[in-house]
């Protein structure tokens, strides 16, 4: 952010006249869906929660019967593969649910169409138990398998298939190797496992479920940086990461005081978005969550673009919003870094509206509030189809 703030980029300034009124919104905004200031996190599972249905609820009963520790393996399956489908669907794409009768488009619409796959035994080869997602029918999981999923055709096209289709499969893969080196089921749940030592453990800290999040799953990502001979997925290169542009003592900037990744700048947007997600079926085994600040902002869509709609990030150029990117691109990296770094910023004013601490408040509970409907909600009134102000050329696994 040095780099930024003295001038030196030739990307973005800034504009931090405007952070309050970006605070404004997203407190008006988290104070209208919530107003009783009871949030939940941003979370994979509040798309299960679409049109106001309590599916989590259907899947308990389903699982009634099952120890504490199967259910959280199942919650944990369905989470890993719900975000790992998780990329933009295109425009024009709409799921309709049978049961309800509900048309959802966009995230919603995924989350719910992964839903209804997994409630069906579409991710488990085991006969009976429809309720995982097990390596062998991960690896078989193919493109005309996800079209029927998603409902796509040429009347409702998805785009990306074939990615989502790799990275189960890869996911798979990874599972099947993890289980043959721990003696584990060779499943996502064995991260439920792993964290809290076969459900015997009460206490787990957040950091730590990213830390196996990124270890367990570090195989799939087919694309990503390569950082010191080991595939880095979600980190990129900037030529000011690491180094001291600006006052050393400056908060947010473009810093670490490991020299060994100098020069990187780390996000691991999916993996912290998965993390997030996880905290949950967590707590519902009886797992207590702790410092749950110690996973960032999520430097995507609609938390980045808030900033740049809302005229915190500025473009040197404006012109420069009109093109099509690639995630490694320095003026994404640069954007998404900024996003990092002043989501922090904006949680302190939003607290402060809100009045409540950063206990009372986690940055997960902002970003459901708050700041990724805020995105969405500003997008709307500026651009018809509510598109991001920048696009980006992605394969599914960053954004």
């Amino acid at each position: 952010m040095g780099s930024v703030e003295s001038g030196v980029s030739p990307n973005f300034s800034l504009n931090r006249s405007q952070l309050p009124a970006v605070a404004d919104r997203v407190a008006a905004l988290t104070l209208r869906r919530f107003p009783d200031l009871v949030i939940p996190y941003h979370s994979r599972w509040r798309h299960f929660e679409a049109g106001g249905l309590d599916r989590k609820a259907e899947m308990d009963a389903l699982m009634a019967g099952r120890s504490v520790a199967e259910q959280a393996r199942a919650r944990f399956d369905l989470t890993v593969v719900s975000v790992l489908l998780d990329a933009g669907a295109g425009p024009s794409w709409t799921y309709k649910e049978s049961p309800s009768g509900q048309t959802l488009q966009r995230s919603e619409g995924l989350g719910v169409a992964s839903f209804r796959a997994f409630l069906a035994g579409t991710f488990s080869s085991t006969p009976g138990d429809p309720l995982r997602a097990d390596a062998a029918s991960l690896q078989r999981v193919d493109a005309s398998v996800l079209r029927t999923v998603f409902q796509s055709g040429s009347d409702n096209p998805m785009v990306g298939l074939e990615g989502r289709a790799s990275l189960l499969s890869r996911l798979g893969q990874a599972m099947e190797r993890e289980a043959g080196r721990s003696g584990l089921q060779a499943r996502p749940g064995l991260i439920f496992d792993r964290l809290t030592e076969h459900g015997t453990q009460d206490s787990v800290a957040a950091v730590a479920v990213l830390g196996e999040v990124l270890r367990s799953l570090a195989p799939i990502w087919p694309s990503g940086s390569n950082v010191q001979g080991l595939a880095g997925g979600d980190v990129w290169p900037h030529r000011w990461a690491g180094s001291e542009v600006g006052s050393a003592a400056e908060p947010g900037a473009l810093r670490t005081t490991d020299r060994t990744t100098e020069g990187w700048v780390p996000f691991h947007k999916l993996s912290q978005w998965m993390s997030y997600s996880l905290l949950e079926p967590l707590q519902w085994a009886g797992v207590t969550v702790t410092g749950l600040d110690a996973l960032t902002g999520l430097p995507e869509y609609r938390n980045g673009g808030l900033l740049l709609d809302g005229g915190v990030i500025v473009p040197r150029d404006p012109r420069l919003l009109s093109r099509t990117w690639k995630p490694r691109d320095e003026f994404i990296i640069e954007w998404r870094a900024l996003t990092v770094m002043l989501l922090d910023e904006l949680a302190v004013l939003v607290r402060a509206r809100l009045g409540k601490t950063a206990e009372e408040l986690p940055l997960a509970c902002i970003l459901e509030g708050g700041t990724w409907a805020a995105g969405r909600e500003i997008a709307k009134e500026l651009r018809p189809d509510g598109a991001p102000p920048l696009r980006i050329e992605s394969d599914g696994t960053v954004f």
